[in-house]
């Protein structure tokens, strides 16, 4: 168990989670699922991990949809022994409905259904079948908020027969429903969370190297995905918010670097040209990888996506929860989660150029005092125990 902690017994009931481990193995994602089974795992349940999608399946090396299943469940088998959960996740591959790999065949799969406490969708991965209405309890976790609720405010039907199979709703947009935020909330009560993180997993004594860098890990374009609301288009893609901060390097007072995909030669070579550093993202799909670029770091510098920042969503990374845990601080563009997250040393946000460069400099100034601040931020407010324990109260399971 080379991620484990000592769990506990697992006296409190089943929990199955739903991801795109084995699918997407990436690393971003990957972390993203490991933290929710670890986490539930640690509060005592029996968590299993099962992938049930007809979802198309990505060859770990050309990234591009596959057949030839024996790669990514190996990745799956390599990275559920490495938490310690190497007995309990289960495969079902795209188009074989009754054919199951993995602890259980096809009527296991059934047989757990029926016997779940609670089976998390985290971030809407997995589709619905039939097998699924014997699911006591079904479960939302919204990783990226705003266009679900959009959409049910717009009375899209096929959104709303979704959400309507669901018995919990969560969102990582934790100011959604308060007075400042924006993103319409009809129909449903969601519940807000936040990213979960197993902390000792990412912390490191070492200090980052000379020359190190604020670093953040990106694609520059999304295509599609953007969202009108009151006649006002919120975008989706990142770089429409990096690029008001396009001129930082010039004044920062700590190198700024990007890892980051979805980008041309000719935009690289404009940021090159204004003082950015860029790293490949495709050398970080690896999740070793992943991790240690970010414990190289000297923190996160990054812009959030329009979509989350113009309705004030309160949302919050999942990457950035693990640059704190790693004793990294993080400076990143307000949502409206410094009402729930206390921000100034280790975590600090901004909303203008002028404040990016001010948080940028303060970082500069006291590194010691926000490292250690940024680490216990994570303690307190990602800790997945914590975050993962107060959803399962939610429910009754705790």
């Amino acid at each position: 168990m080379e991620w484990a902690t000592e769990y506990p017994p697992p006296t409190r009931g089943v929990v199955v989670v739903w991801g795109l481990l084995a699918s997407y193995p990436f690393g971003g994602m990957t972390w993203q699922v490991l933290h929710h089974l670890a986490g539930f795992r640690q509060l005592g349940f029996d968590v299993w991990y099962v992938e049930d999608t007809e979802r198309p399946v990505l060859d770990p090396e050309s990234l591009s949809p596959t057949v030839e299943y024996e790669a990514n469940l190996n990745y799956l088998a390599e990275y559920m022994e490495r938490i310690g959960l190497a007995d309990r996740w289960i495969f079902r591959p795209p188009g074989q409905t009754r054919s199951c790999l993995g602890a259980r065949d096809y009527n296991g799969l059934r047989q757990l259904y029926r016997e779940a406490d609670a089976v998390f969708n985290v971030c809407g991965a997995q589709e619905f079948r039939p097998e699924h209405e014997v699911i006591q309890r079904l479960v939302y976790l919204e990783t990226d908020p705003a266009a679900t609720q959009v959409a049910v405010a717009c009375g899209d039907e096929e959104v709303i027969s979704e959400l309507d199979r669901y018995h919990y709703l969560f969102t990582y947009g934790e100011n959604i429903g308060t007075a400042d935020c924006r993103v319409p909330v009809t129909r449903y009560a969601w519940h807000p969370t936040r990213p979960p993180v197993c902390a000792d997993w990412w912390y490191s004594r070492a200090a980052p190297l000379a020359g190190a860098a604020l670093t953040t890990i990106a694609n520059w374009k999304h295509a599609g995905k953007d969202v009108v609301w009151n006649g006002e288009t919120w975008r989706w893609s990142k770089h429409h918010e990096f690029l008001r901060f396009v001129d930082l390097p010039a004044t920062s007072r700590l190198p700024l670097e990007l890892a980051v995909g979805a980008i041309s030669a000719e935009e690289s070579a404009d940021l090159r040209r204004r003082g950015w550093r860029l790293w490949p993202t495709v050398s970080l799909e690896d999740p070793l990888k992943y991790r240690q670029y970010i414990q190289h770091s000297l923190g996160e510098f990054t812009a959030a996506k329009e979509q989350v920042v113009r309705p004030r969503s309160g949302w919050f990374s999942d990457r950035s929860v693990c640059y704190l845990a790693a004793g990294r601080p993080v400076i990143t563009q307000e949502t409206g989660f410094s009402r729930v997250i206390p921000t100034g040393e280790g975590l600090l946000a901004f909303s203008t150029f002028a404040e990016a460069e001010e948080a940028i400099a303060a970082v500069a100034a006291n590194y010691g005092r926000h490292a250690q601040a940024a680490r216990e931020i994570a303690l307190e407010y990602f800790d997945a125990r914590r975050v993962l324990g107060k959803i399962a109260a939610a429910l009754g399971l705790l």
